[in-house]
């Protein structure tokens, strides 16, 4: 039987046990509608606030400025749409990067058709932005700065705080996307002036379908979805309970661990790249060598075809990810890729593998030595690769 080994973190997480114990009484015991008055509802309201509590708490926020929603998505969609929506017409401009996640990406184009202005930073060969850049870009209409934490694809972690720094300076809402980086890294929303920050349960062995957004107690925000009193009235909606209590037992338990998480998951990680680098040549690490993601390895290799790579790795048993957008219908390489400045050519051979906590040495080892053969084979069929000529 063939090795099965899961380097896909960064797109979703597995469940650990002791979540799904957490959340199990609220599926067939306390099963109330937190809303409802009687008892049955009294005691799924009590472990909504206690919930609520453990979230904040992961963020140096206070309680009531944790927003459940359904996920990363809704968040980023709610905090862009939110703000520009609440101070239009005396802020119409919105700040982003060339790399955010298409929740941000296509928020800020829809955006845009709707007569709000948008200006998409570029970012350096490492995927950082440039604070002269974002100081640049400030104007008097200027309402919001969104700058994900963590880039999904790459790993990068950019200055969070010192374009908080920049944003409170100018009077102006600092947003960031953190559903990569929570769970992952050190999160204080004040220290680091971060008027709202996105967060995802699947990122962090929790249930799907469940996130948050931190929103920082005086943002003037609309509502996201009317109809019901939940959330302060701005996302109305019965809550989801299981999910709930899942997410904020995933947020404890990533916390508690989050030094030893961070180290185990840095040595694994330099572990693969130092593996890859020097083991295959014609490679190249994408995103930033240090500032990254504890678990982001993200490497290109010319003359091959991610998604034949792709493929081939998981005959082998190890599922990762494609640089390329191809599996999902598009033959047009990732937004995040051709940010950096590759070619369409070398951005069509990247892989990312992203590490998590069940990952080990073994498997680290087992996926370098699976990928030599690999690569070698790919790039025999290739007419571009040196000595094929």
């Amino acid at each position: 039987m063939t090795k099965r080994i899961y380097m896909d973190y960064a797109a979703t997480t597995p469940v650990k046990k002791e979540v799904v114990d957490a959340m199990l009484p609220y599926f067939t015991e306390t099963f109330g509608n937190a809303s409802s008055p009687h008892g049955f509802g009294r005691d799924a309201k009590k472990v909504l606030i206690s919930s609520r509590e453990t979230i904040a708490k992961t963020l140096n926020a206070k309680t009531d400025e944790i927003y459940f929603t359904a996920g990363g998505t809704e968040s980023d969609n709610w905090a862009l749409k939110g703000v520009l929506k609440s101070v239009k017409p005396k802020g119409n401009h919105i700040i982003t990067s060339a790399i955010e996640h298409h929740a941000i990406l296509h928020a800020g184009e829809a955006l845009e058709k709707e007569g709000y202005k948008l200006t998409v930073l570029p970012v350096d060969s490492d995927g950082l932005i440039s604070l002269e850049d974002l100081k640049a870009a400030i104007t008097d209409e200027t309402a919001l700065i969104s700058i994900m934490f963590m880039n999904n694809e790459i790993g990068t972690m950019q200055p969070i705080k010192e374009i908080g720094e920049i944003a409170k300076a100018h009077n102006i809402y600092f947003h960031t996307d953190a559903v990569q980086a929570y769970g992952n890294v050190k999160i204080d929303v004040e220290e680091m002036h971060i008027d709202m920050l996105s967060m995802s349960s699947h990122k962090i062995y929790g249930p799907k379908g469940i996130g948050a957004l931190y929103i920082r107690k005086g943002t003037l925000l609309a509502n996201f979805i009317d109809g019901g009193a939940q959330e302060k009235k701005k996302r109305g909606g019965t809550e989801n309970i299981p999910g709930i209590v899942g997410f904020a037992k995933a947020a404890e338990i990533a916390h508690e661990n989050l030094e030893d998480h961070i180290e185990r998951l840095t040595g694994l990680r330099d572990r693969l790249i130092d593996g890859l680098l020097s083991k295959i040549d014609y490679s190249r690490l994408n995103g930033h060598r240090t500032l990254r993601h504890p678990g982001n390895v993200n490497i290109s290799f010319e003359f091959i075809e991610g998604e034949a790579l792709l493929l081939m790795l998981d005959h082998k048993g190890v599922a990762g990810s494609s640089g390329s957008a191809c599996t999902s219908g598009s033959l047009d390489p990732s937004h995040v890729l051709m940010g950096i400045g590759l070619t369409h050519e070398v951005a069509h051979g990247s892989l990312r593998l992203s590490l998590g906590d069940f990952t080990t040495e073994e498997d680290i080892d087992y996926a370098i030595e699976a990928l030599i053969p690999i690569v070698q084979r790919l790039r025999e069929m290739s007419p571009l690769y040196p000595g094929n000529n």
